[in-house]
C-alpha cells in the first residue's frame, strides 16, 4: 500500500513537471509535448488540475502499477478535482470526469476516462493514440461530488511520436 501511494505521488508530480523541462534537444533524445495552456482552472470553490504527457515518459512501474501502455505513440491525460478550504488548502475531491479528444484535423480520437483512488487522492485518467506530430484538443467535464453543475475546461497539446 504504501509503495503504490508513492507510485501515485511520482506519477501525479511527473505529470505536473513535464513541460518544465527543455525536452528534445539533444539528437535521440524524445521531444516532449509543449505546453501551449494552463494546467489548470479555478471555479469558485474547485480547482480542476488537467495536463497531458507521452505515456513512455512514465516509469514501467508507474505504467505497471495503473494499468498505463507506455508507448511513444500514446497519450495519458490526467485529471483531477480540489477544494479549496476557508486556511487555503485544497483537499481532493470525487467526482464524476468524462472527456474527449480530437486533432486539428477534426478527428475524434478514442478516449475512455476511468476513476483511480488512493487514500484520499483521486484522479480520473485515459489514454489515446498519436501518430507522427499532433495538436489534441482535450474536452473535459468534471463535476465534483455534491455539485449538479459541471465545469468545463478545453486545452491543446502537441505530441511527437517517434
Amino acid at each position: 500500500m504504501r509503495q503504490r501511494t508513492w507510485q501515485l505521488i511520482a506519477l501525479a508530480t511527473l505529470l505536473v513537471l513535464t513541460g518544465c523541462g527543455r525536452g528534445g534537444s539533444e539528437p535521440g533524445e524524445a521531444r516532449q509535448a509543449s505546453l501551449s495552456d494552463p494546467s489548470h482552472q479555478d471555479f469558485g470553490n474547485y480547482q480542476l488540475h488537467f495536463n497531458a504527457v507521452r505515456s513512455d515518459e512514465l516509469s514501467p512501474e508507474a505504467a505497471r502499477a495503473y494499468g498505463i501502455e507506455r508507448s511513444a505513440n500514446r497519450v495519458l491525460l490526467n485529471v483531477s478535482m480540489l477544494r479549496k478550504e476557508p486556511d487555503g488548502r485544497t483537499t481532493p475531491v470525487d467526482g464524476v470526469v468524462s472527456a474527449t479528444a480530437h486533432n486539428l484535423n477534426g478527428q475524434l480520437k478514442d478516449l475512455r476516462v476511468r476513476r483511480v483512488t488512493e487514500g484520499a487522492s483521486v484522479y480520473f485518467i485515459g489514454e489515446v493514440g498519436i501518430a507522427g506530430a499532433e495538436i489534441l484538443v482535450f474536452d473535459i467535464e468534471a463535476t465534483p461530488e455534491g455539485e449538479t453543475n459541471p465545469y468545463t475546461v478545453q486545452f491543446k497539446r502537441e505530441f511527437f511520436a517517434d
